[in-house]
């Protein structure tokens, strides 16, 4: 009687854990705040409309300086302020609210944590660890700890696993590399949905340019322990988002998708291999063949076995190769009826004045990847108003190819890692609201 009493216990709690992974892989959507939204602390209301879209081009311009650093000491050579998207989640038991910057090139969520030996100012209260029960150092001969590549056995405090992040502007976090639980509340159904056991970087140093207004950084890239590599046994590997336009006045919230949420599997959508990038190997890469314009093909540069351009939620600008751009560049000179003007904004190239309240024609761009997928460009992806009577083409030249967020807007952009695709639906991500 014991033993088939325990056999149904075991079948009963294995179909428990398969409803509770069904049930969360089907709901779990997480809001993404764009630093210039109300709803981030990084707002400023007394800023003006352009300001903001200045502001944004400049950042961008910034990181870009940051990814051309070549230095095997960097653990991620993105400057960490510059994040474009911020997310709140909690920690411990009982739940901390934390408000962390996504960055989809690192592979690490950290936060900075008490006791505070040298950390920068930060607006909210700095996570305390004794406070919360299910908190742990993992100790060094932990598989956590063995295979991090920013982790090291700290044997002056005890005998656990620490680590160090160094990214491209100097900027460093450093203290003890740990398990809590993360907890996400899914917009969908306002519930929250708790992880435990999650790796947290807890730290005790941080210092360079990081910002007041957030408490770390929410790694999002490829790795195990980013937020993304954590959620995969529950979610398959798959997680998905779709930013709305920046910078229209209505601006509408953009989410994060986990699981069967993130799977983007409509009969229109396309998808290409995603390439493991030795020199970035937390990065998302995919090959780009070409981009077209009309009835003229510019085909982009190939880089042997790696991807050749990023797709990277932190940059506002697209970044091409040299001569891809200026091909580009042609183009848009000859099929945009405009007159030319100089550009207000340091890092744009190509700008034309308009008059508000006439029509006029951008045409639409088509980026060709490698599987035989095209997605539209569209004007809200390749052009922005950057005065009341200029726009300006948001992309520009740089030895390290990117794809920004501006040029993601009312694109369905999902990411499978258990099979290494990424898949495009061009979309209206308004809709989903």
């Amino acid at each position: 009687m014991l033993l088939r009493y325990s056999s149904f216990l075991i079948v009963f709690v294995f179909l428990q854990h398969i409803f509770f992974s069904k049930a969360l892989k089907s709901s779990l959507r997480v809001e993404m705040i764009h630093r210039d939204s109300p709803k981030s602390p990084y707002y400023r209301p007394n800023e003006t409309h352009f300001q903001r879209v200045e502001n944004a081009i400049l950042r961008s311009i910034h990181r870009a300086n940051y990814f051309n650093l070549d230095s095997n000491d960097v653990e991620s050579t993105v400057t960490p302020v510059n994040g474009e998207f911020l997310v709140n989640y909690s920690v411990g038991t009982p739940p901390v609210q934390i408000l962390g910057i996504v960055d989809t090139g690192s592979n690490l969520i950290w936060m900075q944590c008490q006791p505070c030996r040298n950390c920068y100012k930060q607006d909210k209260p700095i996570f305390n660890p004794s406070t919360s029960r299910t908190y742990s150092t993992i100790p060094c001969v932990a598989a956590e700890c063995l295979s991090g590549t920013h982790t090291f056995c700290n044997f002056n405090n005890g005998k656990h696993c620490a680590y160090k992040a160094v990214y491209g502007d100097g900027s460093t976090s450093e203290g003890d590399f740990s398990w809590d639980t993360i907890t996400l509340t899914s917009s969908t159904e306002d519930v929250p949905v708790a992880f435990p056991k999650s790796v947290i970087g807890c730290g005790h140093n941080n210092v360079g340019l990081f910002n007041k207004e957030s408490s770390g950084i929410v790694g999002l890239g490829i790795g195990p322990f980013s937020l993304a590599g954590m959620l995969k046994p529950k979610t398959g590997g798959t997680f998905s988002y779709c930013f709305t336009p920046m910078y229209h006045r209505d601006r509408k919230p953009s989410y994060l998708h986990f699981g069967d949420r993130g799977e983007v599997t409509v009969k229109s959508a396309v998808s290409t291999p995603l390439i493991i990038n030795k020199a970035r190997p937390s990065m998302y890469y995919v090959v780009m063949e070409a981009i077209s314009v009309g009835s003229k093909r510019i085909e982009f540069p190939r880089n042997g076995e790696d991807g050749n351009i990023l797709i990277d939620s932190g940059s506002t600008l697209t970044y091409l190769p040299d001569e891809v751009y200026s091909s580009l560049e042609r183009e848009m000179v000859n099929a945009v009826k405009l007159p030319r003007t100089n550009s207000p904004i340091k890092g744009l190239r190509l700008c034309f004045r308009i008059t508000p309240g006439e029509e006029y024609h951008i045409p639409t761009v088509f980026a060709h990847f490698k599987g035989g997928g095209v997605v539209e460009l569209h004007y809200i992806n390749t052009f922005l108003k950057v005065r009341q009577t200029v726009i300006c083409l948001v992309f520009s030249s740089g030895p390290t190819p990117m794809l920004g967020n501006l040029a993601q807007q009312d694109i369905l952009v999902g990411y499978d890692t258990q099979h290494n695709t990424v898949t495009f639906l061009n979309t209206d991500c308004t809709s989903e609201l």
